[in-house]
C-alpha cells in the first residue's frame, strides 16, 4: 500500500516566483556585503597605513622611510607568522579531537583488507622471526578420533509397506520406530 504524494499547497508558477525573488534578494544582499567588506578594509587599510608622502624628501629621509617600513613589514610578517602556528595548531587539536570522537562511537572504517596466500612456516617465520628454522608439523599433535560406523538402514521397497503402515496402525508404528 503506497499513499499517493502530497501535493504542495503551492503552484508552481508561484513556486517559481518565489524562487525568483528570492535569488534576487539574495543577489542583492551579496553585493551589500561585498560592498561594505570593500568599505571596511579601505577604512582600515586608511588607519593603519599613512599616505606617503615622497615628494621634498632627501636621501637620508627616504632611506629612513624604507628602513621604517621593512621594519613594519617585518613585525606584520611576525605576527602573521605567530598567527597561522596558533591556527595550524588549532586545526591538529580538532583533528585529533574528531578522531577521538570517531573512535569513542566506534564508527572506524575499516580499510579493504586483500587475501594473502601464506604458507604455515612462513606465517610462523614472521610471527616468530627467526627463532623456528625447522617446519612445524601441525599434524603430529593431533588426536586421532575413530569413527563409529554409521547403521545403514535398509532399503526396501515402498509399495510393499504401503498397506501394512496404513492407518492408524501404521502411524502408530512409525512414531514408535522414531522413538
Amino acid at each position: 500500500m503506497s499513499e499517493a504524494p502530497k501535493k504542495s499547497k503551492i503552484s508552481a508558477s508561484r513556486r517559481l516566483a518565489l524562487k525568483t525573488k528570492l535569488l534576487k534578494m539574495a543577489f542583492v544582499m551579496l553585493e551589500k556585503e561585498k560592498d561594505e567588506k570593500k568599505l571596511e578594509r579601505e577604512t582600515t587599510l586608511s588607519e593603519r597605513v599613512p599616505p606617503l608622502q615622497l615628494s621634498g624628501l632627501s636621501m637620508q629621509d627616504l632611506q629612513a622611510l624604507c628602513k621604517e617600513l621593512h621594519h613594519k613589514i617585518d613585525v606584520v610578517d611576525e605576527e602573521r607568522y605567530d598567527v597561522q602556528a596558533k591556527v595550524d595548531k588549532n586545526n591538529k587539536e580538532i583533528e585529533n579531537l574528531t578522531l577521538k570522537i570517531s573512535e569513542l562511537k566506534g564508527k572506524m572504517k575499516r580499510p579493504a583488507l586483500k587475501r594473502v596466500k601464506i604458507s604455515a612456516d612462513a606465517m610462523l617465520g614472521a610471527l616468530l622471526g627467526s627463532k623456528v628454522k625447522e617446519s612445524v608439523d601441525f599434524k603430529a599433535n593431533l588426536k586421532t578420533v575413530k569413527k563409529e560406523e554409521e547403521k545403514k538402514e535398509e532399503v526396501t521397497d515402498w509399495r510393499k509397506n504401503v498397506e501394512a503402515m496404513s492407518g492408524m496402525e501404521g502411524r502408530k508404528k512409525l512414531f514408535d520406530a522414531g522413538q
